[in-house]
């Protein structure tokens, strides 16, 4: 196992995003249609925030009642900013960073994503739990 590879290696690229401002609703469905945990929200190229399918569902209680789609989505849309939802200057690491680093972050247990940054915090990638777990799984 090389010690000093960086993060870059492992981190998703293709990354969904949401700007600020946008309904909460638009984070569900991105959620479902994609198949995703975490979204990074951004002004611009800037990182400014992340949510999580735990801080949607954790509001959105229709979704234990099966209740209809769009009257969740209507109810959350009007009680509720993305701005409130997520987590506001999440923890990030550098795109050069060491996978150390991001795997010495991620298993302090208090998330299960981080955003990567470019120098200028503009979004370059997003690593999760997986992502390293799938590193190591390589080099055994």
């Amino acid at each position: 196992m090389k010690h000093n590879e960086p993060v870059s290696k492992i981190m998703s690229t293709n990354l969904i995003t949401v700007h600020h401002g946008e309904p909460v609703s638009r984070v569900r469905q991105l959620i479902r249609e994609h198949g995703i945990h975490h979204i990074p929200v951004v002004s611009g190229p800037k990182l400014i925030g992340i949510i999580s399918n735990s801080d949607v569902l954790r509001v959105s209680f229709g979704d234990a009642f099966q209740a209809d789609e769009r009257a969740v989505d209507a109810t959350l849309d009007h009680t509720m900013t993305l701005e409130q939802l997520m987590q506001n200057d999440p923890v990030a690491v550098r795109e050069n960073a060491p996978i150390r680093e991001a795997a010495q972050l991620l298993v302090q247990g208090r998330y299960h994503s981080l955003p990567v940054v470019a120098e200028d915090h503009k979004l370059v990638g997003l690593v999760t739990s997986t992502d390293l777990i799938r590193y190591l799984l390589e080099q055994f």
